[in-house]
């Protein structure tokens, strides 16, 4: 049976110091590629086929280090980010069509980004409490579908998170494939939402925890047919 794998990206530099990130492309922080590491050391006895992320650098880095930590965890393949011509910058990277055998592909797409926090980004967390009120910030942080000030709610995330998910991730699974899933997150509490039939109060309650692995086993008709956390001590 096929393997979803979830994570959120290790700490970042934003994280540590309490701000919001959103789409601000900010690196991990020291403990949050240790976390990383830890990570795919619970990961050592998967083998993936292969792998998504979001177009922001904290997620790709904890791809990176969960795919390349443990050679066991690919099967001894090389991952390999895949561009497309969609890119700003592209050099005909899509140009190499690779070799399935010997690579494991890395898909980036936006659609897995973070929740855009509008002008919340860069505000220190405490003292936007302070200055909107704590009940107000906690909305904009975990209700559904309230919008923090020109932002994205929880709802406005899962409208291009689950159609992708829907579309590029959901096919390999029917297929037998074990997929990552390194994000961020709201868009990986918008997967988990659908995954796990929650309603919308019940997910204004998720917290999950940075560099923590969720493994999903989803049968042939892409239905969950168990769930682990991967959160036992090292």
């Amino acid at each position: 049976m096929a393997k979803l794998i979830l994570i959120r990206h290790g700490q970042s530099i934003w994280n540590a110091a309490n701000k919001f990130t959103g789409w601000v492309d900010v690196p991990l922080s020291k403990l949050g590629r240790l976390e990383a590491a830890k990570a795919a050391y619970r990961l050592r006895n998967y083998q993936l086929d292969v792998c998504y992320t979001s177009l922001l650098i904290r997620a790709i880095e904890t791809a990176v280090i969960c795919l390349t930590e443990y050679p066991e965890i690919c099967a001894g393949r090389s991952p390999i980010v895949k561009h497309t011509a969609s890119d700003p910058d592209w050099h005909g990277w899509d140009q190499y069509e690779g070799n399935s055998d010997e690579e494991l592909p890395i898909f980036l797409s936006p659609a897995l980004d973070e929740r855009y926090y509008g002008q919340l980004q860069g505000l220190d967390k405490a003292q936007t409490a302070e200055k909107y009120g704590a009940e107000m910030v906690q909305q904009w942080r975990r209700s559904f579908s309230t919008r923090p000030p020109q932002g994205e709610s929880l709802q406005d995330t899962m409208n291009r998170t689950i159609p992708y998910f829907q579309r590029r991730i959901l096919p390999h699974l029917q297929d037998g494939e074990n997929v990552l899933v390194a994000a961020h997150g709201n868009s990986l509490r918008s997967i988990i939402m659908t995954l796990d039939n929650l309603d919308t109060n019940t997910i204004a309650t998720l917290e999950l925890v940075t560099g923590i692995p969720i493994v999903y086993e989803i049968n042939e008709a892409a239905k969950v047919t168990d769930k682990i956390i991967l959160n036992e001590s090292l």
